[in-house]
């Protein structure tokens, strides 16, 4: 992308001003070499979802922002129902609630690598990944329709988690709302036994080791200790939540044509937020929170199995749990009122700042953790959210490292096995059922991670608290 396109705001902040159809600006958080390094879809996109009915104050986007369906994948934006808002399936994705969440081991790192590579073949004997994967469990429809309005309370309930989890799970584990009878019969067929599996893409479970602290109090708060092993996994509502975003995207491109609703793109298909067809994808999306989230709490509870039969003692506390491509009612200020906009996330993730009374107790002073994970084989990182962020981005930021080419081109450049071998003489284990979908996923076809979160802690949105390295990695 050009930056003489865009007006500099600071440093890492960049406006497009507001032409053609555009009701309120873009802005962009990046510094020059992320903005030039972006596609020019991402600007096109920005425009494109700036021109919606009822949006609000500006459409955001993330340093980690690359082009996407119809929103770019990093892309903010609120919508009011009282000024003609909108909700649209393209605009939380086809992953509905892809996330992430971190559990803490306390356990050494060097006691872990002496057991890397049996570890490394249990986790993937315990976790179903690559396309088409199945788990262990089979849901009837009573059971699918439990899954689907309780989320991971649904999951601890049978026996799949702690409830300790549940507080420190957005939504607390179960989101409001959830409508199961608005989910498709095809839908809950290809989730019917999908439950307790990573799938394919960028989804992973990795197994990590702090390797710095660069925010002492908070990362002690969030139980982070250089040395000691995390467990990270990556992944949402697998083929529920997509065949509920593609069902609907279909059907909002005539809900906008009957609303005299003007798409600058097909993809950006919506309808207004308080239509019926707008009030069913709430509830169907809302059900495929709770299904991502129910899905990653099976994972952590086959995860912490491996871990507990290497090491008896061990805890595994949940340190957080945070979606990615959500629409949720939350209140902001804005031109001075508190407002109750519907804010679409994709790619991007919610980052509460400190005192947000959302928060659990024991995480309110230091704002919420924020989890961002890099590429296969380089460095993730946990943040924490900043207060400054609320009035910025409504409380958001980036998610992770963010493509900086396509699948086909990745796979047009690098061999999955040659990466898988590269990658384990540097003491990082891939197991994988597809050296494609490695090859795919190679780390250079990715932004520079480091890059990325230190653009989201100069623009406010959130700070470092930790870096991450990874030990092992199951890939879809």
């Amino acid at each position: 992308m050009d930056p003489e396109r865009l007006t500099r705001i600071d440093q890492v902040a960049w406006r497009i001003e507001p032409h053609g159809a555009m009701r309120v600006p873009g802005v962009i958080f990046a510094d020059e070499h992320l903005i030039r390094a972006m596609d020019d879809k991402v600007f096109e996109q920005t425009v494109n979802v700036a021109s919606l009915p009822g949006i609000v104050q500006a459409c955001y986007v993330m340093p980690d922002a690359h082009w996407g369906y119809g929103f770019p994948i990093g892309g903010v934006a609120a919508f009011d129902p009282e000024r003609g808002g909108v909700v649209s399936a393209g605009g939380v994705g086809f992953d509905v609630s892809c996330g992430v969440r971190t559990i803490v081991t306390r356990l050494d790192s060097k006691d872990v690598m002496r057991r890397q590579e049996r570890i490394a073949d249990s986790l993937e004997s315990q976790i179903p990944a690559g396309v088409g994967s199945k788990g262990k469990i089979a849901l009837e429809p009573g059971e699918m329709e439990a899954m689907l309005q309780g989320g991971a309370l649904w999951a601890v309930e049978q026996g799949f988690g702690e409830p300790a989890d549940l507080e420190r799970i957005e939504e607390n584990g179960r989101m409001e709302g959830a409508r199961p009878d608005f989910v498709s019969d095809r839908a809950k067929e290809r989730q019917r036994e999908e439950m307790g599996t990573l799938g394919s893409g960028n989804h992973y479970l990795e197994v990590q080791a702090v390797e710095e602290i660069l925010e002492p109090a908070t990362a002690a708060a969030f139980g982070l200790r250089r040395g000691e092993v995390v467990v990270t996994i990556h992944c949402g509502s697998r083929g529920l939540g997509h065949q509920i975003a593609a069902e609907f995207a279909k059907e909002m491109v005539v809900a906008a044509e009957s609303s005299a609703i003007q798409l600058p793109d097909r993809e950006l298909a919506c309808a207004p937020i308080d239509s019926e067809i707008g009030q069913r994808y709430l509830g169907a999306m809302r059900a495929a929170v709770n299904c991502a989230l129910a899905n990653r709490e099976i994972l952590s509870h086959h995860a912490r199995r491996v871990f507990r039969h290497y090491f008896p003692d061990a805890r595994l506390p949940l340190l957080y749990d945070v979606s990615h491509n959500t629409c949720k009612v939350e209140t902001h200020l804005v031109d001075g009122e508190r407002r109750r906009l519907f804010v679409h996330r994709k790619g991007a993730t919610r980052a509460l700042g400190p005192g947000h009374e959302s928060l659990p107790e024991a995480l309110r002073p230091f704002g919420q953790p924020v989890l961002i994970g890099g590429s296969m084989g380089t460095e993730s990182y946990v943040l924490a959210g900043e207060a400054g962020a609320e009035t910025r981005s409504f409380a958001s930021a980036c998610h992770g490292a963010g493509r900086a080419m396509s699948r086909h081109a990745a796979l047009r450049r690098w061999n999955g096995r040659q990466i898988v071998d590269d990658l384990a003489a540097r003491g990082v284990l891939i197991r994988s059922p597809s050296s494609r979908g490695v090859a795919e996923e190679a780390p250079e076809a990715y932004k520079d991670v480091t890059a990325v979160v230190m653009a989201a802690e100069k623009a406010g949105l959130a700070r470092r608290v930790a870096r991450l390295r990874p030990l092992i990695c199951i890939k879809g």
